[in-house]
This record gives structure tokens, sequence and C-alpha cells, in this order.
């Protein structure tokens, strides 16, 4: 484990927010999988003094963590996929009232797992491509014919290329610097070209209602952005945000109830018992609590460094 400084201003004063609960330092590559039922088991949880940014502190290594994604397989994922569907569907529909239809322009998915997203665009009509760390992943992305890359924005496939859109979907709070990674995001947009990220909001009711329960609290999530923060940190890269907030997803009531207990085993009985008794598992619904939220940024047509260039 290391300790780290605030990724969003850079400094080492902060208070404990949430004490670890996790027991020992030994990293799980199960609890990287985006399915892990690991509610409530984390690292110790900060939050900056200065600017109020929440993060993990401290954490694994980035070579760590790295390892870990490489490696982690979740077939739970696969299972479903009916409800990702429907969830990058609603996404996509409108991600585009900002960024106007494919029309085959290009569109980059960063961390794209087995690709539903790249393949939900491709079918809109966008030359879509992704990137994903996870060999099982890429390879599950790749089986259906979908240009999914294994590895980062670091990819050497992706070196001296530009793209109208770049998406982040539940990828920012996992990585190792997340200013880092939308520096890379910037870079590999055209100009004029958008930023989507999708994360959960520290600072949303729900969050803030249920304290230390909140159930995002989880050993994978490494940073906790408010709108507030995501915003800051998108203007200090060179974006301009255009439109941020609360966006849900779709959920099988099935996984919803296995989800409800990992985090309350009692209530989750009930509702796993109810949905399977009225054979409901496989109906997929909206969820959306406002704990979770969508930022669109923009690059400028002229960045700052142009100007300053003449």
């Amino acid at each position: 484990m290391i300790c780290v400084n605030c990724n969003l201003c850079g400094r080492d004063e902060w208070r404990v927010r949430y004490p670890a609960t996790m027991n020992g330092s030994d990293l799980d590559v199960g609890v990287f999988r985006c399915t892990s039922p690991g509610y409530g088991h984390h690292a110790q949880i900060v939050e900056c003094q200065y600017c109020g940014f929440v993060y993990a502190n401290p954490r694994w290594s980035d070579e760590a963590l790295m390892g870990a994604y490489t490696a982690v397989e979740d077939h739970t994922y696969l299972t479903e996929r009916a409800g990702r569907e429907l969830t990058f569907r609603k996404h996509l529909q409108a991600m585009e009232k900002h960024t106007g239809p494919g029309n085959g322009r290009s569109l980059l998915d960063i961390g794209a797992y087995i690709g539903v997203f790249v393949e939900t665009a491709v079918a809109a009509g966008w030359d879509a491509w992704g990137v994903e760390p996870s060999a099982w992943a890429a390879a599950e992305a790749q089986k259906r014919g979908l240009n999914v890359i294994r590895g980062t924005q670091n990819a050497p496939e992706l070196d001296g290329r530009q793209f109208n859109v770049v998406t982040m979907w539940d990828v920012i709070e996992h990585v190792d610097d997340p200013a880092g990674e939308i520096g890379k995001a910037y870079q590999l947009l055209q100009p004029g070209g958008w930023l989507i990220l999708h994360t959960m909001d520290v600072d949303s009711l729900a969050a803030r209602l249920m304290g230390s329960r909140w159930p995002w609290l989880m050993d994978m999530h490494l940073y906790y952005f408010s709108q507030k923060t995501m915003a800051q940190m998108l203007a200090q890269t060179g974006f301009e945000v255009v439109w941020s907030g609360a966006q849900g997803r779709y959920l099988r009531l099935g996984y919803l109830a296995s989800r409800v207990q990992a985090w309350n085993r009692v209530l989750g009985r009930l509702a796993y018992g109810l949905v399977n008794g009225l054979r409901l598992k496989e109906v997929a619904i909206p969820i959306n609590f406002g704990d979770l939220f969508t930022v669109y940024g923009r690059k400028p047509i002229r960045s700052s460094q142009d100007v300053l260039a003449k």
C-alpha cells in the first residue's frame, strides 16, 4: 500500500472521512470485477482539507492495480448483458443530444470491458473503438468482431490518432491518476471533441444520507468525485464543462436483488424471494438514486496553448 497526495490540488492535507474496513493489504483480484459484491469493504477514505476531493489513502500501487485489472475475469457480467445494452442505448441517446449523431465519426471508449457500449455505438453509426486492460474482457469483445484493443490510453495503436468523442463509463474512479487520464483523453480528442465521463457522486443526497453504508464505498474505487470536483479537474485540463447531472442505469430485477443481498442479507433474501416468486428475474428496470452522474466536457476548438503560440 502507498500513500498519495490529492490528485486534484496536489496537497497532502486530509482528514479521515471513513476508516478502512479491509483486513490487511493483500490484493484480491476478484474485488476488481465490475460485478463485485464487496460493498462496504474498502481502504481508508480521506477528504482533502484544501479542495474537498475524496479518495482512498493509502492504497495499492499503480503496478498492483494494473496487474489486477489485466488478470480479472467477470463471467457474471456476461449474464447482465441485456441490462447493460439498455443502459448504454439510453446513454448514447443522451450523449447524441450534445455531440450529434455518429454518421461515421470516430469514438473511443476507455475501459470498454466486453465492448457493450462500443457495439451499441457501432450500431448507431459511429466508427467506435475501445481499449480495455482485462485480457479476458478484451477477448470477449474481439469475439464479437469489435475494435477493442487490449490495453489503456497508452496503447501504441492509439499513437497519432484523434477522435470526435472519448467516453469513460464507470472508469475514472478506478484509475491510479484521474487527472493524468483526463489529460491523455484531451490529447486523443480532435479540437471541439467531447469527453463523456460517468461515475459516482459522493456529494449526492443518497451518499450523504447513507454515510458509511453507501454501497459505492468499495475496494476497487480509489476516487470519489462530486460534480464540483469533477468540473474542477476537467477545467484544469482545459475542458469546457457543458452539462453535468444525475444519470442512472438499467438492471435486471434478479441481479438487483443479488446486489441488495450483498449490501443487506435480510433485505436481499426478501427481495430475491419476491422477484423469484413472481418470475421477474429477467425483467430490466431503470434505477436512479441520484448518486451516479454523467458530465459532458468539450475540448475548445482553439486551445489556450494555440493562443499563446500566436
